[in-house]
C-alpha cells in the first residue's frame, strides 16, 4: 500500500456489526497540536457499537457519516505536529480517539478542543494489547468508584463484574480495602474469584441471595438489576451508581467524569503488577465484524482487542 494510503474500519451507514468495513483511506496527517499514532492495537468497548447503532445516538456523540469505529488505541507516535512538546516520534503511547481507533493511523488532538482525544506515555512493562484496553474502561470504573467512595468498612456489590469495566472496578475497589461481591453468570464465578470478588449469580433470586449480606454500596455496570437490588437491601441512593442505564434518584457516571490523570495512574498500576487486565480474545482488523458481534453479546469475560 502507498505511504499516503492506509486502512481504517469505516461505516457508510449506522447499524450493527454488519455495516463495518475495512477500507483503504488517505493516511491522516498531524496538524498543529496533534499527534499521528501508528496504531498497533485497539480495545473494544460496548460504547463503540452502541453509539454507532443508529443516527440519533450517533448525533449525541457528534458522529456523522462516514464514521470510524473504536475509541481505545495503543501504538507509536510517528508524527508530532507544531507545538507538541510532550511527545516525539518513537514514543509508545495509548489513549482514546472517539470512534476512529480501529485503523492503521489515528490523529489525536492535544489542543483540548476535542474532549474525546487523549494520549499518554505507555509505561515500560505494559504491552500494547493491554495498553489499548485501559482508557474507556479504566476511566469509567474510576468515575463510578468516585461516586460511592468505597473503603475498608464497605461491602460493595458490583453488577456485571466480569465485563470490561468490571475487571477494573473490582480490582480498584479491592485496592481501596472494600469487600466486593460481583454478579455474573454461573460460568464466570472462577473468573470473578481470580479478580478478587466473591461471585454471585445474577437474575431471579438475586435479592434473596444477598439478604444475609450487609451491602453498603453498589455499582451497576450493565442495566438496573443491581441498582434496584441494592435499593431493596437498604443501600442509600447516594451510594449506588449506574453507568449503562439511568434510575431516577441514583447518580450515574461515565469516563468523562474521571480526572485527567486516571488513565496514566491505572497504566502505572498495571506496570507495577497491582492490576491485571484479562484479555478474552484478539482479532485482526479484517475480522472486525466478528469481534463486534462477540462484544455486542455482552458476555465477554475481560477485554477484546483488535490487532493491526
Amino acid at each position: 500500500m502507498r505511504e499516503d494510503r492506509s486502512r481504517a474500519v469505516r461505516l457508510e451507514k449506522f447499524g450493527g456489526p454488519e455495516v463495518l468495513e475495512v477500507q483503504e483511506v488517505p493516511a491522516p496527517k498531524a496538524g498543529p497540536g496533534q499527534l499521528r499514532v501508528r496504531v498497533t492495537a485497539a480495545g473494544l468497548n460496548p460504547m463503540d457499537w452502541i453509539m454507532t447503532a443508529d443516527a440519533e445516538t450517533a448525533s449525541r456523540f457528534g458522529l456523522t457519516l462516514p464514521a470510524g469505529f473504536g475509541t481505545d488505541y495503543a501504538g507509536v507516535v510517528d508524527q508530532a505536529g507544531v507545538g507538541v512538546t510532550d511527545f516525539q516520534p518513537g514514543d509508545r503511547v495509548f489513549g482514546s480517539a472517539l470512534s476512529r481507533a480501529v485503523a492503521d493511523f489515528v490523529v489525536v488532538d492535544l489542543t483540548g478542543e476535542s474532549v474525546a482525544d487523549e494520549a499518554h506515555h505507555t509505561p515500560t512493562g505494559v504491552d500494547d494489547r493491554t495498553a489499548a484496553t485501559l482508557s474507556i474502561a479504566g476511566r469509567t470504573a474510576a468515575a463510578a468508584l468516585a461516586v460511592i467512595n468505597p473503603g475498608p468498612k464497605d461491602t460493595v456489590l458490583i453488577g456485571g463484574a466480569a465485563g470490561g469495566v468490571g475487571v477494573f472496578a473490582v480490582q480498584l475497589a479491592r485496592r481501596a480495602g472494600a469487600r466486593v461481591l460481583g454478579t455474573g453468570s454461573a460460568t464466570s464465578a472462577e473468573f470473578l474469584r481470580e479478580l478478587g470478588a466473591e461471585a454471585v449469580t445474577y437474575g431471579d433470586g438475586l435479592t434473596q441471595a444477598l439478604e444475609s449480606e450487609e451491602i453498603t454500596a453498589a455499582i451497576d455496570l450493565h442495566g438496573t438489576e443491581t441498582a434496584e437490588t441494592a435499593r431493596k437491601l437498604g443501600v442509600p441512593d447516594t451510594r449506588i451508581c449506574t453507568i449503562a442505564a439511568r434510575v431516577e434518584g441514583i447518580p450515574g457516571a461515565n469516563g468523562a467524569n474521571a480526572p485527567a490523570n486516571t488513565s496514566s495512574e491505572i497504566a502505572n498500576l498495571v506496570a507495577e503488577g497491582k492490576i491485571h487486565v484479562p484479555i478474552a480474545a484478539t482479532f485482526p482488523m479484517e475480522q472486525i465484524r466478528t469481534a463486534a458481534e462477540v462484544q455486542a453479546k455482552r458476555h465477554v469475560k475481560g477485554k477484546l482487542v483488535i490487532e493491526m
